[in-house]
């Protein structure tokens, strides 16, 4: 059996690929079905093989029916899964657009890490969800063993996301008795002045972010039902002073527009049997000036503690639209 047969099902192979690794590279050679998708699948001009390269810093080149993908493992690996997406696309529609192969590249998942990893059960029928890069592949394994844990990088790195899907897991599977999210009610920039309704209605814009995690990894009706019966609470921050949760998963979002008070105020909750997880953006700080994020306070204070652990993503872990990772990268250039 050839090496092209053998890898055959593995599912980020397209067509008849073999990757081989080359002195820290790797190399996929990919044979085409049928040449007359060619045309469609590169683009006049070759436009979007060039959003591929430039997305994934892959070298792509096609001679006799044969494309070659050369870079780094990762890269080639996300490489190859945009070509089969594309590839089907095209079957199905014939021409592409630029769109499309935007869709691809933010669909494109690094298999390398979700392969072997166990999916993180959800409340939705059917639905699982995988850490899609090594990064998050740590944080996840962090947030499993150990009864704190911070977690720090730019948007779009599943912070809080993973976080919601790994309550809600324990909660389905009765490891704790109550999911609690929480995040502190700081303007991002904006003073928005007096928000009209009651209560809840003025606290709800602030919160809607945790929201929105949860009713991607559970039914509406099911978060609903368990927001009614309190066994699910999205709350500000202000809300946490003075009680002890017990039997709890705790996740603190926005964590760097915390004061280093509210900060030690939150951490002590922890009651028996709860977990927390602390995640935040140090870049994106929105206290006042020359106030002390209590998130870098915390991560310097509490290092070293048994049971506490600190998980650093980055752009490489972002997994939103490819834009988001190329704006936080030119912001991330112009602050050095």
């Amino acid at each position: 059996m050839d090496a092209t047969h053998s890898l055959a099902n593995r599912p980020y192979e397209i067509f008849c690929g073999a990757i081989r690794a080359v002195v820290g590279m790797s190399e996929a050679t990919i044979n085409l079905v049928g040449t007359e998708l060619l045309l469609s699948l590169f683009g006049a001009r070759d436009q979007h093989l060039r959003q591929i390269r430039e997305a994934l810093q892959v070298d792509i080149t096609h001679r006799d029916g044969t494309i070659r993908v050369q870079g780094l493992a990762d890269s080639v690996v996300r490489a190859t899964e945009v070509l089969e997406q594309l590839k089907a696309l095209a079957e199905r529609q014939g021409v592409l657009s630029s769109n499309d192969v935007d869709a691809a590249l933010g669909n494109a998942s690094n298999h390398a890490t979700t392969i072997h990893e166990p999916p993180i059960a959800t409340a939705t029928a059917g639905r699982h969800v995988r850490p899609r890069t090594s990064g998050q592949h740590a944080y996840v394994n962090a947030m499993r063993n150990h009864m704190l844990t911070f977690a720090v990088g730019p948007a779009g790195t599943g912070k809080t996301y993973l976080a919601v899907a790994l309550a809600v897991e324990a909660l389905t599977t009765h490891l704790i008795r109550k999911i609690c999210l929480v995040r502190p009610a700081v303007e991002a920039g904006e003073r928005l002045g007096f928000l009209p309704g009651d209560l809840q209605a003025k606290i709800h814009p602030y919160l809607r972010p945790l929201l929105d995690a949860l009713n991607e990894t559970m039914d509406y009706e099911q978060a609903r039902q368990r927001m009614d019966l309190d066994i699910i609470e999205v709350a500000p921050l202000a809300y946490m002073r003075g009680r002890t949760l017990n039997d709890a998963f705790i996740i603190l979002d926005e964590a760097q527009n915390t004061t280093v008070a509210q900060m030690k105020m939150f951490l002590t909750r922890m009651g028996t049997g709860s977990r927390i997880v602390v995640a935040g953006d140090p870049t994106q700080v929105d206290l006042p000036p020359n106030t002390c994020s209590g998130l870098s306070d915390a991560i310097s204070r509490l290092q070293g503690i048994k049971g506490i652990a600190t998980v650093r993503l980055n752009k490489a872990d972002i997994v939103r639209h490819r834009l988001v990772q190329e704006i936080v990268q030119a912001y991330d250039e112009a602050e050095r």
